[in-house]
């Protein structure tokens, strides 16, 4: 008896145990936590069911399971480079680079078998219609254009997926060697002559600068050399007008004086003496004066005879 009851226990402890295994089990498979910028796609004995955003979900075990995680944050995929031929017939290899989200995670599972390979596969031929429509010259520096048609065909075109294209940027554009060596020459030729037009520029900007020197100079001597000529012919003015203004005052003070007529003729005379000392060849004396003269000159004889 005893050993009866004590393995009817341990069966019981044991039926316990295994239940209470299969009810963690359980509520681990009914509950699912999802992370943040997370969707998960869930189905129900294999029939899409729901999409599960951030938070905790309850779900039926073995009834219902995760089909896919889906991410909803912005995602970039670099493609390798893609053969495209311009309308001049160029061959280049051209790569790109994708950035995209997710915005409809149902879309994205059961829209398209691989959907990044079905991206890559899109860009590439995407990418060969806009190229093949452009020149060599015109595909080099129109990545801007490019770059906005790729994005609105792409964003139509994995929008039934629930793919949103945020944009396309070409990253790499490599023609042939001999087309890049041809380029450089012609960037080398460009290079040079803007270096020439430069120093041509540079060299007639300093003769312009140095005549522009020379003719301020010239200017500014030229008028130094008028406003000396203009301060000396001032001087010279004042001077002559200092000496007819003494001349004024002395004869206006002779007259204050009351002179006679002897005295003027006197200093007449002193004066005539004066102008006959000077360089002039000829004297011309006023006939008022030539019996003045007669007089001293008799005096002087008279004056030289009683010395002998």
């Amino acid at each position: 008896m005893l050993m009866g009851s004590l393995l009817v226990s341990g069966v019981a402890v044991g039926l316990v145990v295994g239940l209470f295994i299969l009810l963690m089990i359980l509520l681990s498979q009914a509950v699912i936590v999802v992370q943040q910028s997370n969707r998960y796609v869930i189905e129900r004995l294999g029939v899409y069911s729901k999409s599960l955003d951030a938070g905790v979900h309850f779900v039926i075990p073995f009834f219902d399971r995760i089909r896919k995680k889906v991410s909803l944050k912005e995602q970039v995929v670099d493609f390798a480079p893609q053969p495209v031929i311009t309308k001049d017939n160029v061959t280049m290899q051209i790569d790109t680079v994708v950035f995209y989200m997710v915005t409809d995670a149902k879309l994205f599972t059961y829209g398209v078998n691989s959907p990044l390979r079905a991206i890559e596969n899109l860009t590439a031929t995407t990418l060969r219609n806009i190229i093949g429509d452009l020149e060599l010259d015109e595909s080099l520096t129109s990545r801007d254009q490019i770059n906005s048609k790729m994005r609105i065909i792409l964003d139509e075109a994995t929008d039934p997926w629930g793919i949103k294209i945020i944009r396309v940027e070409v990253k790499n554009i490599i023609p042939p060697k001999d087309i890049r060596e041809a380029m450089e020459k012609q960037m080398r030729a460009e290079r040079e002559r803007r270096q020439a037009i430069l120093l041509a520029e540079g060299e007639k900007k300093s003769n312009i600068l140095t005549a522009e020197g020379e003719k301020q100079s010239k200017i500014l001597r030229a008028e130094a050399d008028k406003e000396a000529r203009i301060r000396e012919a001032e001087g010279r003015a004042q001077a002559i007008l200092e000496v007819q203004n003494a001349t004024a005052r002395g004869i206006e003070m002779i007259k204050k004086a009351g002179a006679d007529e002897a005295f003027l003729r006197l200093e007449a005379y002193k004066a005539m003496v004066e102008v006959s000392q000077g360089q002039a060849t000829k004297l011309i004396i006023p006939s008022d004066l030539q019996g003045m003269v007669g007089i001293a000159g008799t005096l002087a004889e008279t004056f030289k005879t009683d010395k002998k």
